[in-house]
């Protein structure tokens, strides 16, 4: 180990101990088993329990769009949930690793209850090269390199994003569909055919984006096996 990282890890601990890690949404300190959000207050957000639900909400945004086996969120978002304030951190406070420790917890429950036992690899939706340059990683990313460690199935980047687009937020629900249309496309030498892919977004509203990445995956692998996932869903 180099000197450098052994000073790093040695300011780290003296730090620790002089601002304890606290819980991102209610001040606690945390305990060292706990990383961003303690226990109580991960026990607070609501899931939606989509993934135990057939023809469930989430479902029915996709459906006759294109194939897909099952679609799940796993918590509801709104915009003055905690969920909402801990993806504000994620993304915009420069705290990338609540990504992960989300992507976790989800992926430990879906787990358990047996969704990701047909999933074969996890493809999560890619950010425009130069926005992700700017923030310096794609938030999304994270969320699924959770799910694979909580799961131990396979992350592949499978998909590029092929053009700059509007932020979503503002738009209405005609205008996603439209900033979203041919925004994917697969990477080369790429093959998912007859896999299950469990395709992860952050968060999904209207579910044009999710719905333009889905596309662009079945209509280049038509005999993909395709599950969707987003971390959090609106009512």
């Amino acid at each position: 180990m180099g000197l450098l990282k052994h000073i790093k890890i040695f300011s780290q601990g003296v730090a620790d101990l002089l601002y304890p890690a606290r819980c991102h949404l209610c001040g606690a300190d945390l305990t060292p088993a706990e990383r961003f959000v303690c226990i109580p207050c991960v026990e607070s957000l609501p899931r939606t329990g989509y993934h135990r639900s057939f023809r469930n909400p989430m479902e029915s945004r996709f459906a006759g769009q294109f194939p897909f086996v099952t679609a799940t969120g796993h918590f509801f978002y709104s915009r003055d949930s905690s969920l909402a304030e801990l993806i504000q951190d994620m993304k915009y406070r420069n705290f990338p690793s609540i990504g992960n420790r989300l992507g976790e917890i989800a992926g430990e429950e879906l787990f358990l209850t047996g969704f990701l036992s047909e999933i074969d690899c996890v493809v999560p939706l890619p950010m425009h090269y130069l926005k992700k340059a700017k923030r310096g990683y794609n938030q999304t990313d994270r969320i699924a390199e959770g799910i694979c460690k909580a799961s131990g199935l396979e992350l592949i980047d499978a998909l590029k994003m092929t053009r700059q687009r509007k932020t979503q937020t503002s738009l209405t629900a005609t205008q996603r569909v439209n900033n979203a249309t041919d925004l994917f496309a697969p990477r080369p030498k790429i093959d998912l055919n007859g896999r299950g892919v469990l395709l992860v977004d952050d968060i999904c509203t209207t579910g044009a984006t999710m719905g333009s990445a889905a596309k662009a995956l079945t209509d280049a692998f038509p005999d993909i096996r395709l599950y969707l996932f987003a971390l959090g869903v609106t009512f």
